[in-house]
C-alpha cells in the first residue's frame, strides 16, 4: 500500500529547495521529527541523487521523499538572450568572470534519474515544471510509490490528475523559489493558497493535498490543515537550519533588516522565481526575459562570484514572503515550533 499522509507524526512536509539548500542531513532531520523529508534532484546527475537518497536514509528510518523537475521544451529567444547579455556584462566584468554559456538542458537524464527511484523506492516521489507523462506515473504507482505533482492552478491540478498523479503540492504565490508553473513564460497567478484549496479541494475532494507557499508560522499550518489540506510543505522556515546547506551570504540576508521586501522574478533563471529584492532585481526584473535554463547558465559565475565576495545583491535570495518568521536552529526545533 503506498504511503498516507495520516501516517506522519506531524502534518508537515520539508520542501525540496534544489541548488543548495537541502540537503541529504536536512531531508532526513525533517523526516526524524515526525514530518516527510524530501531530497531535491534538481540540479543532480543520477549518481548524486542516488548519492543524496541513500545518505538520507542511513539517517533515519522515517519516510524519504525525492523531488524532480519534469524536462520541459526551451521557451528562450536567442535575440532576447543576445540583448540580456549585453545588460549583464557590465555586471561580470564588476565580479571578474564571464557570463555563462545559455546553453539549454539541465535535468537532461530524466530515464537515469527514473531508474535511481526505482531502485531505491523512496515513500513519495513529487515532481516539479510540469506533468511527467501517465505511463511513468504509471509505472511509479505500480512499485507503491506515492506520486505528487506540483501545481499552482485548478487547471494544472485537473492536467495532474487527468495523467494519474494520486496527490498534488498545491502552490501558493507567496512561495519562494521557483514557481511551478507549467507553462514558464507566463506570470504565475496570484490566486491566494487558500483560494486554490478551496477551489481545488472542491473540485477532487479525494485528493490528498500538500498546501505551500508563505507558510511560517503554526498558526498558518493549522489554517490549510482547516482548508483541507493533508499537510503543509515549508521551505524557507527550513532556510536557516542546522542541517541546510544554504550558503553564508544567504543566510546573513535572510535576518538582515536592509532586506524588507521580496519579488518574483526571471532575472536570475529565466524562469519566475520569489526572492529577497536586492540590486540585481531591481536592476534586472523589468528587463530580463524568460528562458530556462538558458538564463540560469549565463548568470551562474556571477551568482557564484557575488557569494564568494560575500555580496548579497549580485545573486539570488530565494525566500518566501514569511522570510521575517526564520530562525536559526536545528531542524527538529523548526519542525515541533511549526507544528500546530
Amino acid at each position: 500500500m503506498a504511503f498516507s499522509f495520516s501516517e506522519l507524526t506531524v502534518p508537515l512536509v520539508g520542501a525540496p529547495m534544489a541548488g543548495g539548500p537541502s540537503t541529504p542531513a536536512l531531508a532526513a532531520a525533517v523526516s526524524e521529527a515526525g514530518g516527510l523529508g524530501f531530497v531535491a534532484g534538481g540540479y543532480r546527475t543520477a549518481q548524486q541523487l542516488a548519492d543524496d537518497i541513500t545518505a538520507a536514509r542511513a539517517l533515519t528510518t522515517g519516510p524519504i521523499g525525492v523531488n524532480l523537475f519534469v524536462p520541459q521544451p526551451s521557451y528562450a529567444d536567442v535575440v532576447l538572450l543576445d540583448e540580456y547579455a549585453d545588460l549583464l556584462d557590465p555586471l561580470a566584468e564588476h565580479y571578474g568572470v564571464e557570463l555563462g554559456e545559455p546553453r539549454f538542458g539541465d535535468d537532461d537524464c530524466w530515464p537515469e534519474k527514473l531508474d535511481v527511484v526505482a531502485h531505491l523506492r523512496p515513500t513519495v516521489v513529487s515532481f516539479t515544471f510540469g506533468t511527467p507523462p501517465p505511463d511513468d506515473l504509471e509505472w511509479l504507482r505500480d512499485m507503491r510509490i506515492l506520486t505528487m505533482v506540483t501545481v499552482t492552478s485548478a487547471y494544472e491540478a485537473g492536467v495532474a490528475l487527468g495523467h494519474g498523479a494520486e496527490a498534488l503540492v498545491v502552490q501558493g504565490p507567496g512561495a519562494g523559489g521557483h514557481r511551478g508553473t507549467f507553462a514558464p513564460d507566463v506570470l504565475p497567478g496570484t490566486d491566494s493558497l487558500e483560494h486554490l484549496l478551496a477551489e481545488i479541494g472542491h473540485a477532487h475532494p479525494q485528493v490528498p493535498l500538500v498546501a505551500t507557499g508563505g507558510i511560517s508560522t503554526a498558526a498558518e499550518v493549522a489554517g490549510v490543515l482547516r482548508k483541507g489540506a493533508a499537510a503543509a510543505q515549508v521551505g524557507t522556515a527550513l532556510l536557516l537550519a542546522h542541517e541546510a546547506g544554504t550558503n553564508p551570504t544567504h543566510r546573513a540576508a535572510l535576518t538582515n533588516p536592509e532586506f524588507i521586501n521580496t519579488t518574483v522574478t526571471c532575472a536570475f533563471s529565466g524562469r519566475y522565481a520569489r526572492g529577497l529584492e536586492n540590486d540585481f532585481t531591481r536592476a534586472f526584473e523589468d528587463v530580463a526575459p524568460v528562458g530556462y535554463p538558458e538564463i540560469n547558465h549565463m548568470t551562474a559565475p556571477i551568482r557564484a562570484a557575488a557569494v564568494t565576495h560575500d555580496d548579497p545583491h549580485g545573486t539570488n535570495l530565494w525566500a518566501g514572503t514569511g522570510f521575517r518568521s526564520v530562525r536559526a536552529a536545528a531542524a527538529a526545533d523548526i519542525i515541533a515550533a511549526l507544528t500546530p
